[in-house]
């Protein structure tokens, strides 16, 4: 990759990190140029988990109007990310080449259709199912990745994405804040009980209306600027042989995430034997043809016929694929389990302890734009990325030692804290996802984003066993208290994995440019591209 034009360079001196980060943050708060696009992209975001996000804050008015089972909850729970996983790795391949302007706008408007059956259904079967489609909603993160990257320069992006990643991620704690309250405004409007159905159909139809408007007002790049597209379909382009092994070993966790939901939801009893039997066999019939697609689209790097200059290091996707593991990932799990955790601990009210735990989503707002702003700031993103690390890692070691002994003031400022270093360290991630290689960053953020979700799952799983475990009578003085200490010390141990992988990291190149980048190569002709 090469920057476009050149640039002269000023014999005056560079700029303070203090006055560079002043000046960034000033960009941020105008609506002209690339910062337009910024800001129209992130609420496209935003708007996409408001709709993902919708279910939770009624999650006990439709188990008690419909008479469902804590289990039956649950799994209308799960279901909301059951395809979330495989649906951000192809997403990431549409957007790569068809452009994330069109993705994006097609996701919104897709939302409006499962949300709607969703708002309106009535039986378990139909939450089930339409709480699956719209977790294809969750992967619409990867499309803004692609599409800021497009419009800001190496030097930016850290914040950039930041402010991408943490304001539209915040559509998570906006729903469970606002969309209770319509409903009530709703139901005192029209009367009867409703108003959730009606709050629930109003973000699916403004999200499918501004996917519309979506489409019209933005561009996939700037004026004169060539989007860059993969030379193949099907697969991640990689460009070593041992890259080619490492993408198909990757790609069998990725799926058995899949058999792993089966496995909860079997588990409580909402599925049977048979079904479990054939998800299981569904998802090894996806990974051998996933696994074929990987080495029959990649023939050119099995025979070794790329150059220096077009190679990127494949380590780094897996390196980037870990951290997320721990951050975004562990940061799903905390949010689900925190607010029992400070009802059970301080014997707080549902909504207190609420309120408590939503400190933890609300730093989104700051930290993971401040993480990719000093991800620009400290000239070298892998360091940054470090630092952050070992910053979550005593956080949850801290999180593990909270007690009802501790002040619950106390307890929420060290989940803040802990907050900050997560969500910074996301931001941190994706300051670099963009810059490994740009013809496929969409699907090697597509990849990085579905890590957290495989992340998330598993913690949420571990803790589901420990839980298990203390309720046993036979648990031998093993608690539920326990239970939340193991399960901030596995999180903090998949964090120690990520900051060892990190040393083998491969700093972009240029990651500090100046100047949008192309990506020449994207250019040449496919003629020795043959299929093996």
């Amino acid at each position: 990759m090469e920057p476009m034009g050149s640039t002269s360079t000023p014999a005056t001196s560079p700029p303070s990190r203090s006055s560079d980060a002043t000046n960034r943050l000033r960009g941020v708060w105008s609506f002209q140029g690339k910062y337009r696009t910024l800001h129209l992209t992130w609420f496209a975001f935003f708007s996409c988990f408001v709709v993902w996000f919708n279910f939770a804050p009624f999650t006990t008015t439709i188990q008690n109007q419909f008479g469902l089972s804590s289990a039956e909850v649950a799994t209308i729970g799960l279901a909301n990310i059951g395809l979330t996983v495989p649906a951000r790795i192809f997403i990431g391949m549409a957007l790569d080449h068809w452009g994330p302007r069109r993705v994006f706008s097609t996701l919104l408007m897709f939302a409006f259709v499962p949300n709607t059956v969703f708002a309106f259904s009535s039986s378990l079967t139909m939450f089930i199912l339409s709480r699956l489609a719209l977790s294809i909603v969750g992967a619409g993160f990867v499309v803004g990745i692609r599409l800021v990257a497009e419009w800001f320069p190496p030097k930016e992006l850290g914040t950039a994405e930041g402010v991408y990643g943490g304001w539209g991620n915040f559509g998570s704690a906006f729903a469970a804040f606002t969309l209770p309250t319509l409903a009530v405004v709703i139901a005192v409007a029209a009367g009867g009980d409703n108003g959730w159905r009606w709050a629930i159909f109003s973000v699916g139809l403004v999200a499918a209306i501004y996917g519309l408007a979506f489409r019209r007002l933005v561009t996939d790049t700037p004026e004169g600027v060539t989007y860059a597209k993969p030379k193949q379909k099907g697969a991640l382009e990689v460009t070593s042989r041992a890259a080619v092994f490492g993408l198909a070993a990757l790609t069998v966790p990725f799926n058995s995430i899949l058999a792993l939901i089966a496995w909860r939801i079997w588990r409580v009893g909402v599925i049977g034997d048979f079904t479990l039997a054939m998800v299981i066999l569904a998802v090894c019939v996806l990974t051998a043809i996933q696994v074929t697609l990987v080495f029959k689209v990649n023939g050119r790097a099995l025979r070794g016929n790329y150059t220096d200059n077009d190679k990127y290091p494949f380590r780094s996707v897996v390196v980037l694929c870990l951290a997320y593991f721990a951050t975004f990932g562990s940061e799903l799990a905390v949010v689900t389990m925190l607010p029992g955790f400070f009802e059970r601990t301080w014997g707080l009210e549902a909504a207190i302890a609420g309120a408590a735990a939503s400190a933890f989503a609300f730093m989104n707002l700051a930290a993971r734009p401040v993480g990719g702003l000093l991800s620009d700031l400290f000239g070298s993103r892998k360091r940054t990325l470090s630092i952050l690390l070992v910053g979550l890692i005593a956080g949850y070691v801290v999180l593990a030692t909270v007690g009802g002994s501790w002040p619950v003031i106390l307890a929420v400022a060290a989940a803040m804290c802990c907050s900050f270093f997560v969500q910074s360290g996301e931001g941190a991630v994706f300051a670099i996802v963009p810059l490994v290689k740009k013809r496929v960053s969409g699907q090697i953020a597509g990849l990085v984003g579905a890590a957290g979700n495989v992340g998330a799952v598993c913690f949420l799983t571990i803790r589901l066993l420990l839980i298990e475990r203390a309720n046993e009578s036979t648990a031998d003085g093993f608690t539920v208290a326990s239970a939340d200490r193991i399960f901030f010390l596995v999180i903090a141990a998949a964090a120690v994995v990520a900051f060892v992988a990190n040393r083998y990291l491969v700093e972009p190149k240029d990651s500090f440019a100046t100047e949008l980048l192309t990506d020449e190569a994207a250019a040449e002709p496919a003629a020795d591209l043959e299929l093996v």
